[in-house]
Protein backbone atom coordinates (compact mmCIF):
# COMPACT_ATOMS: atom_id res chain seq x y z
CA UNK A 1 0.00 0.00 0.00
CA UNK A 2 1.37 3.70 -0.99
CA UNK A 3 1.75 5.96 1.96
CA UNK A 4 -0.80 8.74 2.04
CA UNK A 5 1.47 11.90 0.77
CA UNK A 6 -0.99 14.80 1.84
CA UNK A 7 -2.40 14.99 5.61
CA UNK A 8 -5.90 14.53 6.77
CA UNK A 9 -7.29 18.37 7.39
CA UNK A 10 -6.86 17.41 10.89
CA UNK A 11 -3.12 17.06 10.49
CA UNK A 12 -2.79 20.65 9.07
CA UNK A 13 -4.67 21.59 12.13
CA UNK A 14 -1.91 20.39 14.08
CA UNK A 15 0.43 22.14 12.31
CA UNK A 16 -1.26 25.19 12.52
CA UNK A 17 -1.54 25.03 16.47
CA UNK A 18 2.08 24.13 16.36
CA UNK A 19 2.92 26.92 14.37
CA UNK A 20 1.06 29.52 16.89
CA UNK A 21 2.58 28.11 19.89
CA UNK A 22 6.36 28.61 18.37
CA UNK A 23 5.34 32.18 17.72
CA UNK A 24 4.04 32.54 21.25
CA UNK A 25 7.22 31.48 22.52
CA UNK A 26 8.75 34.39 20.42
CA UNK A 27 11.32 31.44 18.61
CA UNK A 28 12.12 31.65 14.79
CA UNK A 29 12.16 28.12 13.09
CA UNK A 30 16.05 28.29 12.88
CA UNK A 31 15.71 28.05 16.54
CA UNK A 32 13.65 25.51 16.94
CA UNK A 33 15.30 23.58 14.07
CA UNK A 34 18.71 24.04 15.85
CA UNK A 35 17.20 22.89 19.83
CA UNK A 36 16.29 19.41 18.15
CA UNK A 37 18.57 19.24 15.42
CA UNK A 38 16.58 18.95 12.73
CA UNK A 39 16.51 20.37 9.26
CA UNK A 40 14.90 23.97 9.53
CA UNK A 41 12.62 22.44 6.28
CA UNK A 42 10.83 19.59 8.14
CA UNK A 43 9.80 21.83 10.89
CA UNK A 44 8.53 24.22 8.01
CA UNK A 45 6.53 21.18 6.90
CA UNK A 46 4.99 19.80 9.54
CA UNK A 47 4.01 23.25 10.55
CA UNK A 48 2.22 24.35 7.37
CA UNK A 49 0.95 20.49 6.81
CA UNK A 50 2.70 19.52 3.93
CA UNK A 51 4.23 16.42 6.45
CA UNK A 52 1.80 14.55 8.81
CA UNK A 53 3.01 15.15 12.57
CA UNK A 54 4.09 12.08 14.82
CA UNK A 55 3.36 11.90 18.57
CA UNK A 56 7.22 11.59 19.02
CA UNK A 57 7.73 14.99 17.01
CA UNK A 58 4.76 16.43 18.86
CA UNK A 59 5.78 15.77 22.16
CA UNK A 60 9.63 17.28 21.64
CA UNK A 61 8.23 20.34 20.55
CA UNK A 62 6.03 21.26 23.06
CA UNK A 63 8.69 20.47 25.20
CA UNK A 64 10.47 22.93 23.61
CA UNK A 65 7.87 25.18 24.07
CA UNK A 66 6.87 24.27 28.05
CA UNK A 67 3.41 23.21 26.85
CA UNK A 68 2.46 20.95 29.69
CA UNK A 69 -0.36 19.69 31.62
CA UNK A 70 -4.54 19.88 29.82
CA UNK A 71 -3.20 21.78 26.69
CA UNK A 72 -0.33 19.35 26.35
CA UNK A 73 -2.97 16.09 26.67
CA UNK A 74 -5.24 17.63 24.20
CA UNK A 75 -2.32 18.53 21.32
CA UNK A 76 -1.25 14.93 21.55
CA UNK A 77 -5.09 13.53 21.59
CA UNK A 78 -5.05 15.50 18.36
CA UNK A 79 -1.63 14.31 16.74
CA UNK A 80 -3.09 10.55 17.32
CA UNK A 81 -6.19 11.65 15.45
CA UNK A 82 -4.21 13.22 12.51
CA UNK A 83 -4.46 10.81 10.27
CA UNK A 84 -8.22 10.35 10.41
CA UNK A 85 -10.16 12.54 7.23
CA UNK A 86 -13.55 13.28 7.91
CA UNK A 87 -15.66 15.58 10.23
CA UNK A 88 -14.87 16.43 13.94
CA UNK A 89 -17.89 17.11 16.54
CA UNK A 90 -18.36 19.97 17.61
CA UNK A 91 -16.87 21.35 21.46
CA UNK A 92 -17.56 23.76 23.63
CA UNK A 93 -16.48 27.29 22.97
CA UNK A 94 -15.23 27.55 19.82
CA UNK A 95 -15.13 24.01 18.54
CA UNK A 96 -12.35 22.28 16.81
CA UNK A 97 -13.34 22.12 13.44
CA UNK A 98 -13.80 26.44 13.37
CA UNK A 99 -10.44 26.00 14.73
CA UNK A 100 -9.43 23.96 11.89
CA UNK A 101 -11.21 25.99 9.26
CA UNK A 102 -9.63 29.55 10.50
CA UNK A 103 -6.19 27.80 10.11
CA UNK A 104 -6.96 26.31 6.58
CA UNK A 105 -8.37 29.78 4.97
CA UNK A 106 -5.07 31.12 6.62
CA UNK A 107 -3.41 28.87 4.04
CA UNK A 108 -6.03 29.08 1.12
CA UNK A 109 -5.06 30.66 -2.25
CA UNK A 110 -8.70 30.39 -2.82
CA UNK A 111 -12.12 30.09 -0.96
CA UNK A 112 -15.85 30.31 -2.42
CA UNK A 113 -18.42 30.47 -0.51
CA UNK A 114 -22.30 29.97 -1.22
CA UNK A 115 -24.39 31.37 1.33
CA UNK A 116 -28.27 30.94 1.01
CA UNK A 117 -29.51 32.27 4.62
CA UNK A 118 -26.67 34.73 6.13
CA UNK A 119 -24.08 36.79 5.13
CA UNK A 120 -20.86 35.17 4.81
CA UNK A 121 -18.72 34.82 7.83
CA UNK A 122 -15.75 36.23 6.53
CA UNK A 123 -17.90 39.43 5.33
CA UNK A 124 -19.75 40.37 8.43
CA UNK A 125 -19.44 43.24 10.94
CA UNK A 126 -19.28 42.57 14.35
CA UNK A 127 -23.00 43.98 14.87
CA UNK A 128 -24.52 41.54 12.27
CA UNK A 129 -22.13 38.41 14.31
CA UNK A 130 -23.17 39.64 17.32
CA UNK A 131 -27.44 39.61 16.24
CA UNK A 132 -26.60 36.31 14.84
CA UNK A 133 -25.05 34.77 17.87
CA UNK A 134 -27.57 36.03 20.06
CA UNK A 135 -30.40 34.87 18.34
CA UNK A 136 -28.25 31.44 18.52
CA UNK A 137 -28.75 31.20 21.66
CA UNK A 138 -24.95 32.08 22.06
CA UNK A 139 -24.63 32.78 26.07
CA UNK A 140 -23.35 36.83 26.18
CA UNK A 141 -19.99 35.47 28.11
CA UNK A 142 -18.95 33.93 24.97
CA UNK A 143 -20.29 36.24 22.74
CA UNK A 144 -17.11 38.67 22.29
CA UNK A 145 -14.78 36.20 22.08
CA UNK A 146 -16.49 34.75 19.11
CA UNK A 147 -17.10 38.22 17.83
CA UNK A 148 -12.91 38.90 17.73
CA UNK A 149 -12.46 35.53 16.71
CA UNK A 150 -14.34 36.13 13.36
CA UNK A 151 -12.66 38.90 13.26
CA UNK A 152 -9.19 37.77 13.48
CA UNK A 153 -10.83 35.52 10.51
CA UNK A 154 -11.43 38.60 8.36
CA UNK A 155 -7.97 39.86 8.62
CA UNK A 156 -6.43 37.58 5.87
CA UNK A 157 -8.75 39.48 3.10
CA UNK A 158 -6.28 42.21 3.63
CA UNK A 159 -2.97 40.86 4.02
CA UNK A 160 -0.37 41.25 1.29
CA UNK A 161 -1.04 38.08 -0.10
CA UNK A 162 -4.90 37.24 0.37
CA UNK A 163 -6.90 34.49 -1.15
CA UNK A 164 -9.26 35.12 -3.95
CA UNK A 165 -12.75 35.18 -2.16
CA UNK A 166 -15.66 34.14 -4.41
CA UNK A 167 -19.06 34.84 -2.45
CA UNK A 168 -22.33 33.20 -3.54
CA UNK A 169 -24.92 34.79 -1.70
CA UNK A 170 -28.70 35.00 -2.03
CA UNK A 171 -31.10 37.60 -1.70
CA UNK A 172 -32.99 36.21 0.90
CA UNK A 173 -29.19 36.69 2.94
CA UNK A 174 -29.83 40.42 1.94
CA UNK A 175 -33.66 40.57 2.91
CA UNK A 176 -33.55 39.58 6.12
CA UNK A 177 -33.39 42.05 8.66
CA UNK A 178 -30.40 40.42 11.04
CA UNK A 179 -30.53 43.17 14.17
CA UNK A 180 -32.70 45.60 12.70
CA UNK A 181 -32.80 47.69 9.36
CA UNK A 182 -29.77 50.12 10.49
CA UNK A 183 -27.66 46.78 11.60
CA UNK A 184 -28.30 45.75 7.75
CA UNK A 185 -27.71 48.69 6.17
CA UNK A 186 -24.25 48.99 7.54
CA UNK A 187 -23.77 45.57 6.93
CA UNK A 188 -24.78 45.73 3.21
CA UNK A 189 -22.34 49.01 2.82
CA UNK A 190 -19.45 46.69 4.74
CA UNK A 191 -20.07 44.25 1.41
CA UNK A 192 -19.97 47.07 -1.02
CA UNK A 193 -16.93 48.39 0.21
CA UNK A 194 -15.12 44.82 0.62
CA UNK A 195 -16.11 44.47 -3.11
CA UNK A 196 -13.56 47.12 -4.12
CA UNK A 197 -11.00 44.67 -3.09
CA UNK A 198 -9.30 42.57 -6.25
CA UNK A 199 -9.61 39.78 -4.23
CA UNK A 200 -13.07 39.79 -3.73
CA UNK A 201 -15.74 39.11 -5.95
CA UNK A 202 -19.65 38.90 -4.74
CA UNK A 203 -22.26 37.69 -7.03
CA UNK A 204 -25.72 37.58 -5.59
CA UNK A 205 -28.80 35.15 -6.55
CA UNK A 206 -31.84 36.80 -7.13
CA UNK A 207 -35.10 35.34 -5.54
CA UNK A 208 -36.52 35.41 -9.25
CA UNK A 209 -34.19 32.85 -9.89
CA UNK A 210 -36.59 30.41 -8.14
CA UNK A 211 -35.89 27.31 -6.73
CA UNK A 212 -31.60 26.50 -7.33
CA UNK A 213 -29.41 24.16 -6.40
CA UNK A 214 -27.70 26.21 -2.90
CA UNK A 215 -30.83 26.07 -1.22
CA UNK A 216 -30.18 23.13 0.73
CA UNK A 217 -26.71 24.40 2.73
CA UNK A 218 -23.70 26.62 2.77
CA UNK A 219 -20.35 25.19 1.99
CA UNK A 220 -17.16 26.55 1.39
CA UNK A 221 -14.77 24.77 -1.09
CA UNK A 222 -11.37 26.16 -0.40
CA UNK A 223 -8.15 25.41 -2.97
CA UNK A 224 -4.30 25.34 -1.36
CA UNK A 225 -1.32 25.55 -3.57
CA UNK A 226 0.25 22.72 -2.53
CA UNK A 227 -2.30 20.57 -0.37
CA UNK A 228 -5.64 19.23 -1.41
CA UNK A 229 -8.61 21.29 -1.98
CA UNK A 230 -11.23 20.62 1.21
CA UNK A 231 -14.63 21.35 1.38
CA UNK A 232 -16.14 22.43 4.68
CA UNK A 233 -19.72 21.98 5.46
CA UNK A 234 -21.26 24.06 8.46
CA UNK A 235 -24.05 22.62 10.61
CA UNK A 236 -25.48 23.27 13.97
CA UNK A 237 -23.96 20.66 16.37
CA UNK A 238 -20.75 19.24 13.85
CA UNK A 239 -18.84 20.67 10.74
CA UNK A 240 -17.89 18.30 8.21
CA UNK A 241 -14.51 18.34 5.93
CA UNK A 242 -14.73 16.65 2.54
CA UNK A 243 -11.26 16.07 0.97
CA UNK A 244 -12.15 12.96 -1.35
CA UNK A 245 -11.39 14.38 -5.24
CA UNK A 246 -14.69 13.16 -6.32
CA UNK A 247 -16.64 15.18 -3.62
CA UNK A 248 -14.66 18.32 -4.08
CA UNK A 249 -15.14 18.16 -7.65
CA UNK A 250 -18.90 17.51 -7.08
CA UNK A 251 -19.52 20.97 -4.75
CA UNK A 252 -17.24 22.72 -7.45
CA UNK A 253 -19.77 21.85 -10.06
CA UNK A 254 -22.34 23.26 -8.18
CA UNK A 255 -20.68 26.77 -7.28
CA UNK A 256 -20.45 27.10 -11.05
CA UNK A 257 -24.18 26.09 -11.86
CA UNK A 258 -25.15 28.52 -8.84
CA UNK A 259 -23.09 31.40 -10.61
CA UNK A 260 -24.83 30.97 -13.45
CA UNK A 261 -28.32 31.18 -11.61
CA UNK A 262 -26.52 34.69 -10.08
CA UNK A 263 -26.44 38.09 -11.32
CA UNK A 264 -22.97 39.15 -12.28
CA UNK A 265 -20.49 40.85 -10.17
CA UNK A 266 -21.18 44.76 -11.10
CA UNK A 267 -24.96 43.74 -11.10
CA UNK A 268 -24.25 42.26 -7.52
CA UNK A 269 -22.86 45.00 -6.28
CA UNK A 270 -25.41 47.63 -7.38
CA UNK A 271 -28.10 45.65 -5.87
CA UNK A 272 -26.32 44.94 -2.72
CA UNK A 273 -26.27 48.95 -2.68
CA UNK A 274 -29.64 49.63 -3.69
CA UNK A 275 -31.50 46.89 -1.09
CA UNK A 276 -28.47 49.33 1.82
CA UNK A 277 -30.78 52.39 0.69
CA UNK A 278 -33.92 50.63 1.33
CA UNK A 279 -32.41 49.71 5.27
CA UNK A 280 -31.27 53.02 5.11
CA UNK A 281 -34.61 54.91 4.29
CA UNK A 282 -36.72 52.39 7.40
Amino acid sequence: MSRRTQPAVAGRNVGGQLRELRVRRKLSLREVAAELDWPQSRLSRLEHGRQQVRTEEAAALLVVYRVTGDERAALLRQVERAAEPGWWEAAAGLSAESRTLIHLEAEATTIIGCEPLLVPGLLQTPDYTRAVMESCGVRKVDTQPRIAARLARQAILTRDTPPALHALIDEAALRRPVGGPQVMARQLRHLVTASERPNITLRVVPLAAGAHTGLDGAFALLDFPRNRSVVYLDHKLTGLFLEDRHQVEFFRREAVRLAEAALSPVASVNFIARVASEYERK
